[in-house]
């Protein structure tokens, strides 16, 4: 066995070998470079072992981020919250409101979201670039458009997958629902979404887009009983956006993939 002490130094070898072996893999990707700065004087023992161990934990959270960016299952060519300029709406959001909700805070008192009105206004895109957000920040986030949401919920029971996936989303810190009202469901539908909402409730915080005014929303679930059962738990602790104005999308079709 070749030992570990070569020259009277120990081996840089041996000692990578021994962090990989504790699962330290990223503390041992800079080790060569961190252990030959401290032999210069530019770090003290102690900045040498926080140094060590903050490329640990910073590996580690990347690596988080993208498990977690890859499960929420965000739509191609996502855009950040910055390429999106409100000024172009006629109303709905402001680039003050937007800074704010930026900021987060509604997701750790379970606040939902409701960005509603015509296609193009670039409700999805505000929706996906919050969960890009705070995918960054640290949180987990699901995506789903409702009507793969409904699929979901049909064959949660019947396929390993979809009840794979169930689990997931009802864990998920946030949930966007994209495109609520663009496709009629039953009435059994609207009872396993009612469950879902019910289930999430000041648990996880839930970002719905819509182009139906809550009015409508009876007519689209089929129930209004039941409607006014989901609309009292999305729209506690909710803040509720209605955009008007010319497409975005049209606009800035660059930005939507």
């Amino acid at each position: 066995m070749k030992s570990a002490v070569e020259n009277g130094k120990v081996s840089i070898q041996r000692l990578c070998g021994l962090l990989e072996g504790f699962g330290l893999k990223d503390s041992s990707k800079v080790l060569a470079d961190v252990l030959s700065q401290a032999e210069d004087g530019v770090y003290t023992t102690r900045e040498l072992l926080l140094t060590l161990l903050e490329a640990e934990v910073n590996g580690r959270n990347e690596r988080n981020r993208l498990r977690n960016r890859a499960a929420a299952h965000f739509p191609p060519n996502t855009k950040g919250l910055e390429e999106f300029d409100p000024s172009e709406l006629e109303s709905g959001i402001t680039q003050s409101q937007l800074n704010q909700l930026a900021e987060l805070g509604w997701v750790d008192t379970f606040g939902n979201l409701i960005f509603a009105g015509p296609p193009g206004l670039g409700k999805t895109m505000i929706a996906a670039g919050l969960g890009e957000l705070a995918i960054n920040e640290g949180y987990t986030v699901c995506f789903e458009k409702m009507e793969n949401l409904v699929n979901i919920l049909d064959r949660a029971d019947l396929e390993r997958r979809a009840g794979f996936r169930l689990k997931y989303i009802k864990k998920a810190q946030i949930i966007i629902i994209d495109e609520v009202g663009y496709t009629p469901i039953n009435r059994t539908q609207a009872n396993k979404f009612f469950t879902l909402i019910s289930d999430v409730y000041e648990r996880s915080s839930v970002i719905i887009t819509t182009n139906k005014a809550i009015p409508e929303w009876a007519e689209m679930m089929g129930d209004p009983i039941l409607t006014t059962a989901i609309l009292d738990r999305l729209l506690h602790h909710s803040r509720c956006f209605s955009f008007e104005g010319d497409s975005y999308r049209l606009k800035h079709p660059d930005a939507f993939g």
